[in-house]
């Protein structure tokens, strides 16, 4: 028999957003653990406020609304206003009923900022690790570091000399620039949209982008990041964030752990530093033939390759790729749409924290 395409209206709806939601949907496991983070932050919360004046927008429900953005590729707060305004699971997870009014997107952009300020996402991260739900999965004894670009929200034609001796861009929206033939650098040139955004290229035969370099310390046993850093671009940028992250991780411990990382850690300074902080270096050897002809002497010897270990570090510290290749394709990193260093470092850490509770459901599944 043929439906009936009636509509039903009522002038009175009782909609419950809590039997809306499936009960085996993932993200009832990762609200779960979003709520007690939270609550376990209310103190940090609590200093950001001033006692008296107009209310402002829950930062409980601006981080909620900001893991949405991650986890289901919103590209910007406007739609991202649009989507909790008419979807009923974005309602749910960030807190509000089905009458309640949405937040313009300028408005909730502003109360976000005040955020960057106080270093909230790294205790994010950090009260997410000490979750009981997801400390059973961490461990404690090996650790695999890497670092990616992040593109800044700056064109190469906002790349100036400082003095101002160069020809600017002509008129018109996009107007031309011929840069071809000239020496940039960062010591005498600087973006004007973005003066922290540094120009810089992964390696011989990459182009040159204004960029951040992301950095993130990776546990071995479930692929979860522990510390997340960003810092302006430089080539010895992923090696001093490499010995921050981890100097965190153990401040003059005694306890031996190792580290996985790529050939571009394979520096001799770096190598003693870790030695000197009780960590094993399982860095890939780069022992590559340069262009004068001569073959690389690589800091890592066999004292470390000889052992098992080195080989299983090997193989898992690729899945540190996992974690950028996430953060770019599905939260919006390839990209960023913040400027400074400062907001971008707090979208990072926060996109890996995001990272971490988005594989909670699977891990707790399979456990």
């Amino acid at each position: 028999m043929r439906g009936s395409d009636a509509r039903s209206g009522s002038l009175f709806s009782y909609v419950d957003l809590e039997q809306r939601v499936p009960a085996k949907h993932p993200l009832r496991v990762i609200k779960g653990i979003v709520d007690d983070v939270l609550t376990s932050l209310d103190g940090e919360f609590e200093r950001l406020y001033e006692g008296t004046g107009r209310q402002s927008i829950a930062p409980e429900r601006l981080l909620r609304a900001s893991l949405l953005q991650a986890f289901y590729s919103v590209r910007s707060e406007r739609q991202l206003m649009e989507q909790i305004d008419y979807n009923l699971l974005f309602r749910w997870f960030v807190g509000l009923g089905i009458d309640d009014p949405v937040w313009d997107h300028s408005t909730f952009s502003k109360n976000r900022d005040r955020l960057f300020d106080a270093d909230v996402a790294a205790k994010f991260l950090e009260a997410v690790l000490r979750h009981r739900k997801v400390k059973q999965f961490l461990s404690d004894d090996h650790f695999s570091v890497d670092g990616t670009l992040v593109e800044a929200w700056a064109s190469l034609k906002s790349f100036r000399a400082k003095d101002g001796s160069d020809e600017p861009p002509s008129a018109g929206r996009n107007g031309e620039r011929d840069f071809h033939g000239e020496k940039r650098k960062n010591d005498t040139h600087e973006s004007a949209t973005d003066p922290d955004a540094k120009l810089f290229r992964k390696g011989d035969g990459q182009p040159a982008k204004l960029c951040f370099i992301g950095h993130a310390l990776m546990e071995n046993r479930s692929g979860l990041v522990v510390q997340a850093h960003l810092s302006q671009a430089s080539g010895t940028a992923e090696r001093e964030a490499a010995i921050r992250m981890i100097n965190w991780r153990s401040p003059g411990s005694e306890r031996r752990i190792t580290l996985g990382a790529d050939k571009g850690y394979d520096a001799a300074a770096f190598v003693e530093e870790l030695r000197r902080m009780v960590v094993t270096p399982h860095i890939a050897r780069n022992d590559a033939v340069t262009k004068s002809g001569k073959r690389r002497r690589s800091a890592v010897d066999a004292r470390t390759t000889r052992h098992a270990g080195y080989a299983i570090s090997q193989r898992v510290r690729k899945r540190v790729e996992e974690v950028f290749g996430w953060a770019k394709t599905v939260a919006g990193l390839a990209k960023t749409k913040l400027r400074g260093t400062e907001r971008n470092a707090f979208k990072f850490t926060f996109t890996m924290a995001a990272y971490n509770l988005i594989r909670m459901p699977r891990l707790l599944a399979a456990a």
